[in-house]
């Protein structure tokens, strides 16, 4: 019995680690994100100011996919800290609070989509050996525990004209430029 204890603690020091490293590499992967949109921001900015409404429009959705991955981003920062502070009770996985599962089913769908992070896979394995199959199988899919927010940032539609027209039309208002989308 103690040896499984034992396992236990070796899985749940080697997620520690491999959580410490995904938050430390987050920080790089904000960076290249944060120019592409202020880049793609420039250039609706630019293409507006020249009266090109709609490739304005169309290069807002590169300015709505970096800003989507930058909150996603965020999120898994945050989820990653909480299983840190809490790695104790993962030990424990069916005595876990509704946050810590929450934020394995966030991790574990995440590392799917950030390809930024890589030691997300291996933070996946051990969370899902933690877990179960079936917890992780539910987490990968975007469903049970993971939150709708981090589903949707992740994978969320960035064709809808509603929410370019919007981006397009907030980026007009921060430059002075006025838009009439009719």
């Amino acid at each position: 019995m103690g040896l499984f204890f034992r396992k236990s603690s070796k899985q749940t020091g080697k997620l520690k680690s491999l959580l410490k490293l995904a938050i430390s590499r987050v920080a790089i992967a904000r960076r290249p994100r944060l120019a592409r949109k202020s880049i793609a921001s420039g250039d609706v900015c630019q293409l507006l100011a020249l009266g090109q409404i709609d490739r304005a429009i169309h290069r807002a959705e590169q300015v709505i996919k970096e800003d989507n991955m930058l909150e996603a981003l965020g999120i898994v920062e945050t989820y990653c800290k909480c299983l840190i502070q809490k790695a104790a009770q993962l030990d424990k996985p069916l005595e876990c609070s509704e946050e810590i599962r929450e934020a394995a089913a966030g991790v574990i769908f995440a590392a799917k989509w950030c390809s930024d992070l890589p030691e997300l896979q291996f933070t996946r394995d051990i969370l899902a050996d933690k877990f179960g199959n079936d917890f992780a199988a539910q987490a990968k899919e975007g469903t049970a525990f993971v939150d709708s927010m981090l589903v949707w940032k992740l994978s969320g539609d960035t064709t809808n004209m509603e929410l370019k027209k919007k981006v397009t039309k907030a980026i007009a208002a921060e430059n002075n430029i006025s838009v009439d989308f009719s």
